[in-house]
């Protein structure tokens, strides 16, 4: 007879359905317009003006309706090629990935993607959402492209969290920000910049988009942790905030500039990863060793005092003082924002 198992057997237990790990589980309760509140008639106030300057940009409106979430007006239509163009915030084109694009549509034998479009600030069509399929269109010399056309030229500003046509990197989405922070300083200059956080996203953006536009190859993902703790939304007038936060970006460079000689000296000393830099920025980081308390959102210490204190770090510092252990870690776990 087989021996008899020491643990006794228990019954299964039920366990409650919950969504797998990674997973969305839909909401309770549905929300949004019901079809029947959805289709609006081209004559409609909300669009009749949009319309007629479609006509009048040699294009066609096909038809208009209600977005289902939110219950804002938008227009579907076609434009000719020529009436468009990208919000001059936008990232910069990838030429490689619109040729891409562009052979993928040829292949597929449809535009179906339909760009996003408003009013721009010269009475044009602006796309901010689409750059890459409109050169795209463009590459394949289409007369039309489809266009989803919104009143709202605010929109312009706000939708560009959701561009994915190709993937933002530190670079692109620094660049996008202060370019699109320029922009409404020239329209709205006078309001406090804190007023516009939703749209900027972090703070420390707007000062690396200043950096990157006088040194494209700067490496911005070093500095990305330590600007977090010390940059944040003030409420000057954004155009009298962007003034100051070019004299940060300009002291940021100088900081760089005396990080690649250390970074040089140590190279000289025989360290090769491709982490110094890194590292370096990371040891001379006032407040790195700075946890900030739960729930609060203020800086670890003001940005120009942090300027101060890492200009003053990074001249004494001591290549001399830097051992390959001491690199280890940084090789191991370092990850670049770039």
């Amino acid at each position: 007879m087989p021996a008899r198992s020491s643990r006794t057997a228990r019954p299964a237990r039920s366990r409650a359905k919950s969504p797998g790990r990674g997973k969305l589980a839909p909401r309770a309760r549905a929300r949004g317009l019901d079809a029947g509140q959805v289709a609006l008639g081209l004559e409609h106030p909300e669009i009749a003006e949009v319309a007629a300057a479609i006509s009048a940009s040699g294009g066609a409106s096909v038809g208009a309706y209600r977005e289902p979430l939110s219950g804002r007006a938008l227009l579907l239509a076609v434009l000719p090629i020529g009436t468009l163009e990208p919000t001059p915030f936008q990232r910069d084109l990838s030429p490689t990935h619109a040729r891409r694009l562009a052979d993928k549509i040829e292949e597929t034998g449809a535009f179906l993607d339909p760009l996003i479009v408003v009013r721009g600030a010269n009475g044009c069509w602006w796309t901010p959402n689409g750059r890459h399929r409109l050169a795209a269109a463009k590459f394949l010399g289409l007369k039309l492209v489809t266009a989803l056309i919104s009143p709202d030229e605010s929109l312009a500003y706000r939708i560009l969290a959701l561009n994915t046509e190709k993937a933002h990197n530190l670079k692109d989405r620094s660049l996008e920000v202060v370019r699109m922070a320029r922009s409404l300083a020239a329209r709205q200059g006078e309001k406090p910049e804190s007023q516009f956080a939703e749209l900027f996203e972090s703070a420390e953006l707007l000062t690396l988009g200043l950096v990157y536009e006088k040194n494209a190859r700067f490496g911005g993902g070093a500095y990305s942790p330590f600007l977090k703790k010390v940059d944040r939304f003030n409420d000057q007038s954004l155009a009298k905030s962007l003034r100051a936060r070019t004299g940060y970006a300009a002291r940021l460079q100088e900081i760089d500039t005396a990080v690649k000689r250390v970074v040089s000296g140590l190279a000289e000393r025989g360290f090769k990863s491709p982490y110094l830099r890194n590292y370096v920025v990371a040891r001379v980081n006032p407040v790195r060793f700075h946890k900030a308390k739960k729930g609060s959102t203020a800086p670890a210490m003001p940005i120009a005092q942090a300027l101060t204190r890492m200009s003053a770090a990074v001249r004494r510092f001591d290549v001399r003082s830097v051992s390959h252990a001491e690199l280890a870690w940084v090789a191991a776990g370092a990850e670049s924002h770039d």
